[in-house]
């Protein structure tokens, strides 16, 4: 249920400000607007102005649409004739199409300005000990290091540092991280990398060794699952585990590998409870973990906060500060995002990157779980991808008609209506198959997943 309101709140408020755009610059142009609807197909609820404009929502909430008077679409009365869009300049009338795309961007810069004013909890980007062979690894890299700059860019955090990285990362650029050791010396690491198209996909931190730095977490469990196989043991909260058939635990790690390489096996256990040492059998219960049979006993660490609390620190701006950042992070998702598209077109990245409804509905869900904080990022993020897409050259959105009105103040007259019916099935034709492979990518993580 939270997916699903998460999902439609998120389609409504992007519906909304897009075509709010086209409604507001069609109405300061002086066209008269008939029809601003959220959605698609069957009238749910209707209510008209005073300006004559029908306001609808309908059934099918994948989209909207604003309907202007138009001579091209049924006969208009005289009177109204300098109401009608095709009658309008061709600045105003580009200005009306081009309005949607922009009030998704500047939605994406006020979510980012409330954020960034309100203050944001973040990660530091501190690393991790690489995994060996990783260019961080081969690097030198040790855990601890915070990274300071990638490329001379500085991230501000550990969102920061994944999106530096994928972006020069991308270009097949060398990667030069200026870290800062946990004795305080200056340390510069190049990374020598040649990532994949996969590796890219998945993550590039972690192919690049890049891991985030966590504290070592002592083996002291925190909350049992109830009927689960510790507390079907007799295992307490608080309880810390010493020893696993006579092998010592140093760390919660340390436990978890025994759990999950022992599944319906007894395990012997030696456990310090209220200054007891005592001795007991657990039996960890098999369960499938991408297609291989791990143990489970149903029991978290016991975590101290205010060990993890000095990993994090709230990023909060003045509001000016916060307007520059919001416009510059907005302007580096957009570029990002249109190189993407770039290289997915040409075969320099792959096909799966692109997300349809599915990814986006559960990506919503999540966001709006882990806070309102992830949930307003998570629509700024949509907000400009659904702006750079409708600007792409495609016949039936908006960038295609910027197109047509491009060759009309090249050539000074009209693109011919035959060439834009034309136009529009090709176009029509592009996003039915762009919606299957989106749908497709969807199944394939869901199923995979």
């Amino acid at each position: 249920m939270t997916t699903l309101l998460a999902f439609v709140f998120t389609l409504a408020v992007l519906i909304v400000f897009h075509e709010f755009g086209h409604y507001l610059v069609a109405r300061r142009s002086g066209v008269k607007v008939l029809r601003f609807s959220v959605g698609f197909g069957p009238v749910i609820a209707q209510r008209t102005d005073r300006h004559g404009t029908e306001w609808v929502l309908s059934a099918l909430p994948l989209g909207g649409y604003v309907k202007m008077l138009d001579e091209r679409e049924g006969e208009v009365p005289p009177e109204q004739l300098d109401q009608t869009f095709n009658r309008k300049k061709l600045g105003a009338r580009a200005a009306i199409v081009a309005a949607g795309p922009i009030a998704n961007f500047v939605l994406a810069i006020i979510l980012f300005w409330v954020l960034y004013m309100v203050g944001v909890p973040t990660a530091k980007p501190i690393i991790g000990t690489p995994p060996p062979h990783t260019p961080a690894f081969l690097a030198g890299m040790q855990a601890g290091e915070t990274v300071v700059a990638v490329n001379g860019e500085h991230p501000g955090d550990w969102q920061d540092l994944h999106w530096l990285v994928l972006k020069h990362a991308l270009r097949q650029a060398p990667l030069v991280l200026e870290t800062t050791e946990i004795n305080g010396h200056y340390a510069y690491r190049r990374l020598n990398h040649h990532l994949d198209a996969e590796s890219l996909e998945r993550s590039p931190l972690a192919a690049l060794g890049l891991v985030h730095y966590l504290p070592p977490i002592p083996p002291v469990l925190g909350e049992l699952l109830e009927n689960g196989a510790a507390a079907r043991a007799g295992l307490h909260v608080g309880d810390r585990v010493v020893s696993v058939n006579g092998g010592a635990i140093a760390h919660w790690d340390d436990w978890v590998s025994y759990i999950k390489a022992s599944p319906n096996k007894h395990l012997t256990l030696e456990i310090a409870r209220a200054g007891q040492t005592l001795t007991m059998k657990v039996r960890p219960e098999p369960i499938e973990n991408n297609g291989v049979t791990i143990g489970r006993i149903g029991a978290s660490p016991k975590i101290d906060p205010a060990v993890f609390a000095s990993l994090m620190e709230e990023v909060r701006y003045a509001p000016w500060p916060a307007l520059q950042r919001a416009l510059q992070r907005t302007w580096e998702l957009s570029a990002f995002s249109l190189e993407m598209l770039g290289r997915m077109v040409s075969g320099q990245a792959s096909l799966k990157n692109l997300s349809g409804p599915l990814t986006i509905a559960d990506y919503a869900g999540q966001s709006a779980q882990s806070g309102w904080t992830s949930f307003i990022a998570f629509l700024a993020l949509v907000s400009i991808s659904l702006g750079v897409l409708n600007l792409l050259p495609v016949p039936l959105l908006d960038g295609g008609h910027l197109l047509y009105y491009f060759a009309e103040l090249l050539t000074g007259r009209p693109v011919p209506e035959r060439v834009q019916e034309f136009g529009l099935k090709i176009g029509m034709g592009l996003l039915a198959a762009l919606m299957f492979l989106a749908i497709y990518n969807d199944l394939q993580r869901f199923l995979a997943g």
